[in-house]
């Protein structure tokens, strides 16, 4: 299935007679609640989406997140959210967000995870919708509940020991954090600076172009080659938490690669302190 929507196409898929799903996934680290942006304007139809609630299982504030701080959600209730944002089996489900693709991504991996064929991405975020001068509306849409039904582990994934040994036999780890995170200058988050040992930085910032919309093909691969993928390892990456190591599986689908998710990522291997640390610009 097709990863990726551009604007034009989807305004066309709507006006179709194809049942289209149409999600808003705004979040962001600094500000996680992003349905107040969603009701001042949204593609028409759209249904928005708690990151933090419905794409994870939340882990309340305050809480050591020792499984990470978004976890994959439970699959009875993301079967629930999935049904309450009006899913049917069958159903083109479409996300998109305001910041380069970034949490949709997520969106996209727990949904195809989940079984859900066909889930695309609105390729340059809602900032491309509209300056294709499509149309947007205000307020909450709320659905009739849809009846799909979910399962769980389509897209390989691994967890903390999965992630301790993958370099061990030739895989690569790639770390979506900014270069500042995975260096270990800085950690805003997290207990503990630095990244998982062996780990090469790919931040993910770098898989789109200056208006958010994921490069070629061709030029991704290239990217992934020139870090340190080679042709024919199994590659797995990480991020802070599971949201932009998602972005970065999408990016290299797009290239051609069989990735691996960590979904617990930084914040959980970070909360167990027996588990080592590497700083510096050094895998």
């Amino acid at each position: 299935m097709p990863i990726l929507i551009a604007p034009d196409d989807l305004a066309a898929l709507i006006a179709s007679e194809t049942p289209v799903r149409v999600l808003d996934v705004r979040w962001r680290l600094d500000a996680p609640d992003g349905r107040p942006a969603y009701l001042e304007g949204h593609l028409p139809g759209a249904v928005y989406v708690d990151l933090d609630h419905e794409l994870a299982d939340h882990v309340p504030t305050g809480q050591q997140p020792v499984d990470g701080r978004h976890p994959l959600p439970a699959l009875e209730a993301l079967q629930a959210a999935a049904r309450s944002w009006g899913i049917e089996d069958g159903d083109v489900v479409v996300v998109y967000d305001d910041l380069k693709s970034l949490s949709a991504a997520r969106a996209w991996w727990v949904l195809r995870n989940a079984g859900v064929a066909d889930v695309r991405i609105l390729d340059g975020a809602l900032r491309a919708w509209t300056d294709a001068g499509l149309p947007v509306e205000r307020g909450e849409v709320v659905p009739e509940p849809g009846t799909v039904t979910l399962t769980t582990g389509v897209l390989p994934s691994i967890d903390i020991d999965g992630a301790a040994i993958w370099t061990r036999d030739g895989g690569v780890l790639l770390d979506a954090r900014a270069g500042e995170r995975y260096r270990g200058e800085v950690e805003p988050v997290d207990p503990r600076a630095g990244h998982i040992p062996g780990a090469i930085n790919t931040p993910t910032t770098a898989n789109v172009d200056e208006d958010g919309r994921f490069l070629s093909p061709e030029a991704l691969r290239e990217r992934f080659l020139a870090a340190g993928v080679t042709e024919g390892a199994a590659v797995a990456t990480y991020c802070g938490s599971g949201v932009t190591a998602a972005h970065n599986a999408v990016a290299l689908t797009l290239a051609g690669f069989e990735p691996v998710l960590y979904p617990g990522s930084w914040s959980e291997w970070a909360n167990h302190p027996e588990r080592p640390v590497t700083t510096g610009p050094e895998a």
